[in-house]
């Protein structure tokens, strides 16, 4: 297996401790931007596509940061989160705001938890940020861990396209993930949308994917 270790040293560095001083923002914060964004909060969008789903789920997010996204699932009502990030800094910040919830130090190519274990994996702008070289790995080890649901937010392209991200380079993908998804496991779409930034002319992906014959 290829990895592209130059990059998860980055992000694990400096340049990971500043995305993370960039993006350790409130919940209400987030909430306005989405709005800003599309029109529609975080909320709306979890509520579309999670709101029939048993609360019970055991749930992780890959690529945790500080935990909103974890925030935003629990007032949804959902009890048994769990969040990794390759950030120590992201991890540390998390326990301070928001303890009750297990967050870990790990990443989306060897995550650190038996095959199976939860009934829903996710990532919400964190597969974008992972080099073509590694993407079918990180997917794999996404749905190695999950026993029926993989939910996703992603920039969306119809083609694998290279974005420069705050001035540099291999930093940043887009393309229609959950095809990738699609084409390489057993699992159906259950749902999606697409979504149109109302001041720019770019699109991002929700999905939600179903493990077939579960």
């Amino acid at each position: 297996m290829k990895i592209n270790n130059q990059q998860i040293r980055r992000w694990r560095g400096a340049f990971g401790e500043a995305y993370t001083e960039r993006n350790a923002s409130i919940v209400g914060v987030t909430e306005e931007q989405y709005k800003q964004n599309f029109g529609l909060s975080r909320s709306d969008l979890n509520e579309l596509f999670l709101d029939d789903l048993n609360r019970d789920l055991r749930i992780l997010e890959v690529g945790t940061n500080v935990g909103i996204q974890l925030e935003l699932l629990e007032r949804l009502g959902f009890q048994n989160l769990y969040g990794i990030d390759i950030q120590y800094k992201s991890i540390l910040e998390a326990h301070r705001q928001r303890p009750k919830f297990n967050i870990i130090e790990g990443n989306v190519l060897d995550i650190p938890f038996k095959s199976d274990f939860f009934d829903l994996v996710f990532t919400s702008g964190l597969l974008i940020h992972v080099h073509p070289d590694d993407i079918d790995k990180a997917l794999q080890e996404i749905v190695r861990c999950t026993r029926r649901y993989v939910w996703g937010f992603e920039y969306y392209s119809d083609e694998y396209e290279e974005v420069r991200y705050r001035e540099n380079d291999n930093l940043l993908w887009k393309t229609d993930f959950a095809r990738l998804y699609l084409e390489n496991f057993d699992l159906e779409l259950r749902e999606s949308k697409l979504l149109q930034y109302l001041d720019e002319d770019n699109q991002d992906q929700m999905f939600l994917l179903e493990l077939e014959n579960t």
